[in-house]
């Protein structure tokens, strides 16, 4: 049996977590977004995208592998290929979630794909994430990962200068941010806060910003433009990775008729490296 007949026998797997919104938690995911919020009230509604702070897997230090990340073979397929990255997502919100909710998380394993190309051998798993609350489905999200072969490559996005936007703001990938966020997710993967690691096991000429707190940092902005609006849903692709070795934009272009935003951010050379779109309720 090849690797691809034994990767399909994980299509269809499911996973439950349970978990609980925090006021601590949501204090802290402001705080690394350099908001002035008050500190959270009990019932308070929370910012879309929060819920990446939410279910964490929580693999015991043995169980992890050399990369930060829980060894292979559980819920996700034990894919050979050793890197892997969060490539994208689309969401859709339903009823918000608050202070104090109790939570569920049911992740279904969609899809598996292999394919190989100018980036060389490459594997997706599309994973179906439903996040409920007591009042109903808070989020449903689509989210793409994908592994790689060991040699530093970008995600083979286009390279696209970004361009003039309504909506501008500069970003320092400092190591503080990206450990911070990494601690929020309780995310080990050591491309993001271990400096050695990342240059001289994995190439990479820094820290690599997570493509989550990118796109944390893109529905951020919307929140800071337009703290009124709500969104339905929200789509993020990664194109080219950012490093911690110079500031990055985060842009945004607001529909005339208001309805949708496109939201995009820079790479260290000023290419479009994640793109993104908002619609509004």
């Amino acid at each position: 049996m090849d690797e691809s007949q034994d990767l399909s026998r994980w299509i269809g797997r499911t996973e439950v977590r349970k978990d609980a919104v925090r006021a601590s938690q949501l204090a802290a995911w402001n705080a690394t977004l350099d908001r002035d919020d008050p500190f959270p009230a009990d019932r308070d509604p929370v910012p879309p995208g929060f819920h990446w702070t939410l279910f964490a897997p929580v693999a015991r230090h043995s169980e992890l592998g050399p990369d930060g990340h829980p060894r292979r073979g559980g819920f996700l397929p034990p894919v050979k290929l050793p890197r892997r990255m969060w490539a994208g997502s689309f969401l859709r919100f339903g009823v918000p979630l608050r202070v104090g909710d109790a939570v569920e998380q049911t992740s279904v394993i969609d899809r598996i794909e292999e394919k190989s190309g100018r980036a060389g051998a490459l594997c997706f798993v599309t994973v179906h994430r439903t996040v409920t609350c007591p009042r109903g489905v808070a989020v449903e999200e689509e989210q793409n990962l994908v592994y790689r072969e060991a040699q530093r490559q970008s995600f083979g996005g286009p390279i696209r200068p970004s361009e003039p936007s309504g909506w501008h703001r500069t970003i320092l990938p400092d190591d503080v941010l990206l450990f911070r966020f990494s601690a929020l997710t309780f995310n080990g993967h050591r491309i993001h806060y271990d400096h050695r690691y990342a240059t001289e096991q994995e190439g990479y000429p820094g820290l690599v910003v997570h493509g989550p707190l990118i796109a944390t940092l893109l529905l951020d902005l919307l929140r800071r433009r337009l703290p009124d609006a709500e969104t339905a849903s929200f789509a993020f692709k990664a194109l080219r990775p950012t490093y911690d070795i110079s500031p990055f934009a985060i842009e945004g272009e607001p529909d005339p008729d208001g309805s949708r935003v496109r939201l995009w951010s820079t790479d260290n050379a000023g290419e479009v490296a994640v793109e993104a779109e908002a619609v509004l309720k």
